[in-house]
């Protein structure tokens, strides 16, 4: 067959590549079409804090989603709105290597996704919140994973990572060392980014709008 199509007239050829093309060019714009949505569905947006604070204010079927642990959205405070969906649970193990100290936070929460679904549809804008983004970053994962569509991690935090800090490692391990050295005032602390650092409305009060709602059911006698 291949002598066959080296004997054919060049012109005749080119006729037959034309009448082809089209089924080509369809199959392959379905391909990238599928992939292409495909993607882009289980795309997570970062975002900074602000931005988020903006979401809420202006764009419909937005919602807040606190993933911190429930000591940390009652005594360390939250965002105004934000709903407390943990994603770890506090043990209150505490926990030691060399001369780092810890109370551990526990086991993952394994309804955290059922719980989510419960309250909000696959179609909301969902922005997640963590103290510094770490554990923003996996729920949000966990989330578009499950379905939804339109999932944003706030890569800030509610306080921010450790000042100072850079996503360059080495960078980041060189200006720790300086600020060390030179004895700078919140080195090691937060609250120099995040939620707070930008001035956002965070309040101290429980409102049980917000609250986990397996909280809410009265405990079994």
């Amino acid at each position: 067959m291949l002598d066959v199509w080296k004997e054919q007239n060049p012109m005749k050829r080119i006729d037959q590549w034309k009448r082809r093309m089209p089924l080509l060019l369809a199959l392959v714009f379905s391909f990238v079409s599928f992939f292409g949505v495909k993607a882009q569905a289980g795309e997570i947006k970062k975002i900074l804090s602000i931005e988020a604070q903006d979401m809420l204010n202006t764009v419909p079927d937005t919602y807040l989603l606190d993933v911190r642990t429930r000591p940390e959205y009652q005594f360390v405070g939250h965002p105004v709105g934000a709903y407390l969906l943990p994603y770890f649970f506090y043990s209150g193990t505490f926990k030691n290597k060399g001369t780092d100290c810890w109370y551990d936070f526990g086991k993952k929460n394994k309804h955290f996704v059922e719980e989510v679904a419960k309250l909000f549809k696959k179609t909301d804008n969902l922005l997640i919140i963590s103290r510094d983004g770490t554990r923003s970053a996996i729920a949000a994962k966990d989330l578009v994973e499950a379905g939804f569509k339109k999932v944003y991690d706030v890569e800030d935090g509610f306080e921010g990572p450790p000042f100072p800090t850079f996503k360059e490692s080495n960078r980041d391990k060189f200006y720790r060392q300086l600020a060390r050295r030179n004895k700078v005032i919140g080195f090691g602390l937060r609250r120099h980014y995040g939620w707070q650092w930008w001035g956002l409305p965070w309040t101290y009060h429980m409102d049980p709008k917000y609250i986990y709602p397996p909280d809410l059911t009265p405990a079994k006698q």
